[in-house]
């Protein structure tokens, strides 16, 4: 069980906000296989502010996923409250304040990781979003902007001040701003956070890919959950195996080929519904590469998937190899 303000979830882990990818399909999928809560795909403050964006189906969220949570970015205290508020009203479970992404054109316009660099401003996002909304507050952070530049004492002190503030859980990826997804993640960091908070909820990220690896740092560093990003695209049966073991089962059984189909075409038929065959052809790409790392002849499978130019030949090439 994991308590986070006024959800209970009945596991300790759930799937990340992804751009580009946490859509309606792949959280469906993520829920279906045991995920306890899922993410739309991060969303820009002046976006989920405006009043007629969250009117289309791909930003609303669907009558059968809920607990979902709404992830924003953004600079400003006032336009990130008014963003909260609005997803709040539409429906969802929980807003996340993205103060750790690291992609390049996020941090160029002072989003993201860059808040780092920003702690008072920080603060002050945190406390006006929490004054806006009836729901559940998290903050995602990483550990520092730059390695060795000071900035890992502002990530304490945005911890210390939204701790201080009721801040409902904080999720923490164990790298700098700067490395991006480059070399280990520092767990260690996980256990000192919890040991210095004991009394809030506290999740891990980073390097998550494996089940039992997954379970290894949850329990190793003693905090309340964790967070699957990059390891549950292509995968939503991490859900199901983190599940078994956590029930004492330690040799969860991997999906066969047939169960892989299954769950391929449910993607591909879910995506259909998104974005006309064309472009769900295109789309499902990015995750078919870590869908076919299941295959045991991944290579020869991956090349012919991902070179299917429409829905016909996807679907021949899904056929041949997953028959």
């Amino acid at each position: 069980m994991l308590k986070i303000g006024n959800l209970t979830l009945d596991a300790p882990f759930f799937q990340a906000p992804l751009s580009g990818y946490s859509d309606y399909a792949m959280r469906r999928l993520a829920i279906d296989y045991g995920a306890s809560l899922t993410f739309a795909g991060v969303m820009l403050d002046k976006s989920a502010a405006h009043p007629k964006i969250l009117k289309k189906p791909l930003f609303m969220p669907c009558a059968d996923e809920h607990p979902i949570g709404a992830q924003i970015l953004g600079t400003e205290p006032a336009l990130m409250a008014k963003a909260a508020k609005a997803l709040n009203e539409a429906g969802y479970d929980l807003v996340d304040l993205n103060f750790a992404c690291p992609a390049p054109k996020v941090v160029r316009r002072g989003r993201g990781g860059a808040l780092l660099k920003e702690p008072d401003r920080a603060i002050e996002i945190f406390q006006r979003v929490r004054d806006a909304v009836s729901c559940p507050v998290t903050i995602k952070l990483r550990t520092s902007f730059k390695r060795n530049d000071g900035t890992h004492e502002n990530f304490w002190k945005i911890a210390e001040q939204a701790v201080a503030g009721g801040v409902d859980a904080l999720a923490v990826h164990g790298r700098s701003v700067v490395q991006k997804f480059r070399d280990a993640a520092d767990w260690d960091i996980l256990a000192e956070l919890k040991k210095k908070f004991p009394n809030t909820i506290i999740i891990g990220s980073g390097d998550l890919f494996d089940a039992h690896a997954t379970i290894e740092k949850f329990k190793a560093n003693g905090i309340d959950g964790v967070v699957i990003a990059r390891g549950a695209i292509g995968n939503p049966w991490i859900f199901r195996e983190l599940r078994e073991i956590l029930d004492g089962n330690p040799n969860p059984a991997a999906p066969g080929l047939a169960e892989q189909r299954e769950v391929i075409l449910r993607h591909f038929d879910l995506v259909c519904r998104l974005y006309d065959s064309g472009k769900a052809v295109r789309y499902l790409r990015k995750f078919l590469v870590n869908y076919c790392k299941r295959h045991p002849q991944r290579k020869q499978v991956q090349q012919e998937l991902i070179a299917a130019r429409n829905k016909k030949e996807l679907l021949d090439a899904i056929d041949r190899w997953y028959s």
